[in-house]
């Protein structure tokens, strides 16, 4: 048996992982209409630290914010290696998902710290407006870091396109 064939209703060999798969078109969608994802590093032990986390995204690539002091900081400061899971579903015949695995990139730049917080903030709280929001972002970014997550592997999946 070939591997991730899977014998299908009428005896022929399927290939779930590829029918299930996202194209690139449906990751970015999905990434765009999910609201958070948990973010997973490496502790100084080897063990796995994972974190649920609100994101925005910095140049087309997923990015959150988080105290310059986090463990989640500490940890890639240390070893940049990042797993990000986002996820949607309550039922098998629903599940999607994207997991991004790649490098980290901390952000300390205050310009573009700035635009990784509008752009949570969009996200999550409604439209960012200069006058009435800039300072409650420069409040939240306060002692703060941005992560940009490169992604070196994407891997996707939607059982929606199983059918019924």
């Amino acid at each position: 048996m070939v591997t991730g064939a899977i014998p299908g209703p009428y005896g022929d060999r399927v290939n779930r992982r590829r029918q299930v798969q996202m194209t690139a078109g449906e990751v970015e969608r999905f990434l765009v209409e999910a609201r958070d994802l948990t973010l997973c590093t490496f502790n100084h032990d080897g063990t796995i630290h994972a974190v649920a986390m609100w994101y925005g995204f910095l140049d087309g690539d997923v990015a959150v914010h988080t105290k310059a002091k986090s463990q989640k900081a500490q940890n890639l400061r240390r070893d940049p290696r990042i797993t990000c899971l986002v996820a949607a579903g309550t039922r098998y015949e629903e599940l999607r998902g994207v997991e991004l695995v790649g490098r980290a990139e901390i952000v300390e730049d205050a310009e573009r710290l700035f635009a990784i917080g509008v752009s949570v903030f969009e996200r999550h709280v409604g439209p960012y407006r200069e006058a009435e929001h800039r300072r409650v972002v420069e409040v939240l970014l306060h002692n703060r870091v941005g992560v940009v997550v490169h992604p070196e592997r994407v891997v996707s999946w939607d059982h929606r396109k199983l059918g019924a």
